[in-house]
């Protein structure tokens, strides 16, 4: 009798086991992030792309730097509510010091699930802040982070299509749960039949984005850039020269067709593709300009520039981002967008070769030494792109100007970016004159346009970076006030040092050098 109960117990035991073993495997786990998911279609913010896109800009949005494996993390984060733990915790830092204090914070550097907990502490220090410290804008920002960790979290972020409509990870759960069938199996299944679903009921342009953000573009930019740097330095004939720029003027064609494409209007609508737009424009000019002159300095010029936008949109950080996102209404013009827009960002390219050679000029006058031939060819230079970036410069106004009626119902507000773009329009149209006049003699206007693209640098980036203010704030971004101050600081050095050799380099007192480089 007695073997026959132990019997019964140890089958009941290891059937139990058994039972258990098969519901914890049938349970969803982390094996469904562990699919290639990077080309799988999610919607957010009003549009579609993959998720290896989404999962990469939101957690460098989180974190402030790009994440490896991003879409494996993403996948593991939206799974915590299931009661999944992610390997590895997602981390930041806090740098600002009054904000890690009034948060009673020793470290810098902290998860994103301890930031989750002191949510309402974050409210209520947010509420104390003064307006418009930087204290209450880095609150703000690490409650905003709070939040978006928590959509994560919760299966929310994660938006899957299912049977003809976006639904949450959390939803399909929901509705798995309800029907009794929550497994792992069951998830992957869905996973996979939703691509095939979208394409089927929509369209394949995800995919398209998906091999442009693996293609990464840019940084094949930059290194073909560096390349014809090189090649434009040991390269006797100006065909050789000419040729050598072609790689980065055909990778930068395709990369703003892509973009095109992808987001079905003109590429200048954030910081990120006006940096873009405005090196690809100005290296256009300058082949355009060069090829009518033979004149190689314009090839310089134009891919010393290029480089400078190139290494900005690789490096920056979050000062600029590569997303795509939806226009806001005032913006869904696209022929005023591509018109305006276009005219302001290759006039910015324009004036920005002027002030390429203008700091080649004073730099070399300086450590090297010019001759008056070379300051003679430089002047020209220079006072040809400012031409050309005056005329594009005053189109850009103009039309503004009539898309302001158009969308706003007044030609002209004073509001800053307008305001800064006609103050720089007024500097360079003063120089213009003051040379043309011989009122600025010609090493004076060098210093002057090397001195002029800061109104441009303020119109275009410091209206977004440390006015933060006015009708255009759809440009605004995030960042960039230490750079911009720190490249303001660079030039009045570079000018009050190399100034005074450029005079003597002239060869002639300083107020009998107005007719070097006069047309």
């Amino acid at each position: 009798m007695n073997g026959k109960i132990l019997a019964i117990f140890i089958t009941l035991f290891f059937t139990t086991l058994s039972t258990d073993s098969n519901a914890q495997a049938a349970f969803p786990d982390f094996s469904l992030c562990q699919q290639n998911l990077e080309k799988l279609p999610i919607q957010q913010n009003g549009r579609v792309k993959p998720i290896y896109v989404h999962s990469g800009e939101l957690l460098k949005y989180l974190t402030g730097k790009s994440v490896k494996n991003s879409t494996l993390q993403y996948c593991q984060l939206s799974l915590s509510f299931l009661g999944l733990k992610p390997a590895t915790p997602l981390m930041l830092f806090i740098e600002h010091d009054e904000a890690r204090k009034s948060l009673n914070l020793q470290q810098k550097e902290l998860s994103f699930e301890q930031l989750a907990m002191m949510t309402e502490d974050l409210r209520l220090e947010w509420m104390k802040a003064e307006q418009e410290s930087s204290l209450k804008k880095t609150l703000g920002e690490l409650l905003s982070k709070a939040q978006v960790y928590r959509m994560i979290t919760l299966g929310q972020n994660w938006m899957i299509f299912n049977q003809g409509e976006w639904q949450s990870l959390e939803q399909i759960v929901t509705q798995l749960r309800l029907q009794d069938t929550l497994t792992t199996s069951a998830l992957l299944e869905l996973v996979d039949s939703s691509q095939a679903s979208y394409i089927k009921s929509a369209n394949d342009l995800h995919l398209l984005e998906y091999r442009y953000a693996k293609a990464r573009l840019p940084l094949i930019g930059l290194i073909l850039s560096i390349l014809a740097m090189a090649m434009l330095f040991f390269a006797k004939k100006y065909q050789t020269a000419f040729w050598a720029i072609g790689p980065v003027w055909i990778v930068q064609v395709i990369l703003i067709t892509l973009r095109i494409f992808i987001s079905g209007r003109a590429p200048i609508t954030n910081m990120y593709e006006t940096v873009l737009f405005s090196g690809f424009g100005a290296l256009s000019l300058a082949l355009a300009i060069g090829h009518f002159t033979k004149n190689a300095r314009y090839l310089q010029m134009g891919v010393i520039y290029d480089f400078l936008t190139l290494v900005m949109l690789n490096f920056s950080g979050g000062m600029l981002s590569a997303s795509i996102g939806p226009l806001v209404p005032v913006l869904r013009d696209n022929f005023w967008l591509s018109t305006h827009v276009t005219c302001v960002i290759i006039s910015y390219g324009a004036l920005a070769l002027s002030w390429i050679v203008a700091n080649q000029m004073l730099i070399k006058a300086r450590f090297k030494g010019l001759s008056k031939e070379e300051l003679k060819d430089g002047i020209e230079s220079s006072y040809t792109c400012i031409k050309f970036g005056v005329v594009l410069l005053a189109g850009g106004v103009i039309l503004g100007g009539v898309w302001a009626d158009y969308s706003w119902g007044r030609f002209w507000g004073w509001d800053p970016k307008e305001t800064w773009s006609l103050i720089a329009l007024c500097i360079y149209v003063a120089i213009l004159h003051g040379k043309y006049t011989q009122w600025i003699n010609g090493t004076r206007f060098i210093s002057l346009t090397a001195a002029a693209f800061m109104s441009i640098m303020m119109a275009w980036f410091g209206v977004n970076y440390i006015l933060a203010t006015g009708l255009h704030s759809y440009g605004f971004s995030e960042g960039g006030a230490v750079f911009l101050g720190t490249l303001f600081l660079a030039q009045a050095v570079i000018i009050i040092l190399c100034h005074g050799s450029l005079s003597r380099e002239a060869g002639q007192p300083f107020a009998d050098s107005s007719n070097l480089g006069h047309s």
